[in-house]
């Protein structure tokens, strides 16, 4: 790692990132940033769940961190990098804008990506293919309040654990696990994404949703999970050889370190202004929410000293 730091950011084809889950205080967001700091990419799909909707509607939550990620990626698009964004069901407000872009972000339903050897992998969120959320939207919403409860417990249990000496064990995970079988939640999630690539006649299927990082074959087919933002912390890159591989982000370090953002004044949230004239992010996600921050905070919008 410090060699890799030495020698500047590690570039690679492609970047997939899901499940970010933005807006929440279960994201963690300051090490997607140290993440971003520190790989480079051609390409970087966003595979859904970025910001979470469901969270801004029910309590506004949207710390300097969370900006300074959105800054990031509309800095990755000005450098030429293509950044596509696959909405999920958590940010299903931006499914109305498929073909339009934010701030040089492509907004798309899901979209093929032709690897280095010119195989074809679906890129979609996953949602869709889960029984509870298409047929029962109000068990996922009840589900997603108990496991934001057991985010918050996995946190101060696991502080309990370090100070007796003993590993990181993720209560939040093992309770989502338990419940998502108990009750089908996911319904051979795999299995069913593996049928819908081969039913489109791709190689394979990248995905989000479920939280949960793995590259296999399935059915014969390529299935390559994205993991999460809020938990394990990993995301799936590309290399120029064409080889797939989860990167789990464990280190963290002081946003400041990353030029970009120390060469921007960070603001103190009093300070952080509302312009519903801006063209960027931020307005598109007021608008498509139906309302605005309270006052004080601030939505991402487009970095004007840059």
């Amino acid at each position: 790692m410090l060699e890799r730091v030495s020698k500047g950011p590690q570039r690679v084809r492609t970047l997939f990132l899901s499940d970010i889950h933005l807006g929440t205080k279960g994201c963690q967001a300051d090490k997607l940033l140290d993440f971003l700091r520190h790989y480079e990419a051609e390409t970087i799909y966003l595979v859904g769940d970025i910001v979470d909707g469901w969270q801004l509607k029910s309590g506004w939550y949207w710390p300097q961190s969370h900006n300074d990620v959105v800054q990031k990626l509309l800095r990755q698009a000005r450098k030429s990098v293509r950044l596509v964004y696959i909405p999920g069901n958590h940010d299903e407000f931006l499914r109305d804008y498929y073909g339009t872009h934010f701030g040089g972000i492509e907004v798309v339903e899901d979209a093929i990506h032709v690897g280095v050897h010119g195989k074809r992998y679906l890129v979609i969120h996953g949602d869709l293919f889960d029984v509870v959320i298409r047929h029962a939207r109000w068990l996922a919403l009840l589900g997603n309040t108990a496991y934001d409860t057991a985010i918050w417990l996995n946190t101060h249990f696991n502080a309990i654990r370090r100070a007796l000496g003993l590993t990181y064990w993720s209560l939040s995970q093992w309770a989502k696990l338990k419940v998502k079988n108990a009750v089908n939640f996911i319904g051979e999630y795999e299995s069913t994404l593996a049928a819908e690539a081969q039913r489109r006649g791709v190689d394979g299927v990248i995905c989000g949703h479920i939280h949960h990082a793995v590259i296999r074959s399935q059915s014969g087919m390529s299935y390559i999970n994205c993991g999460d933002w809020v938990e394990s912390c990993t995301a799936v890159v590309e290399h120029f050889d064409g080889v797939f591989e989860i990167i789990r982000w464990e280190r963290y370090g002081p946003w400041l370190d990353d030029p970009e953002l120390a060469a921007t004044p960070r603001q103190a949230p009093a300070q952080l202004g509302w312009s519903p004239q801006s063209d960027g992010l931020g307005t598109a996600f007021a608008r498509l929410l139906g309302r605005r921050p309270p006052p004080g905070r601030a939505l991402p919008a487009p970095d004007a000293t840059e």
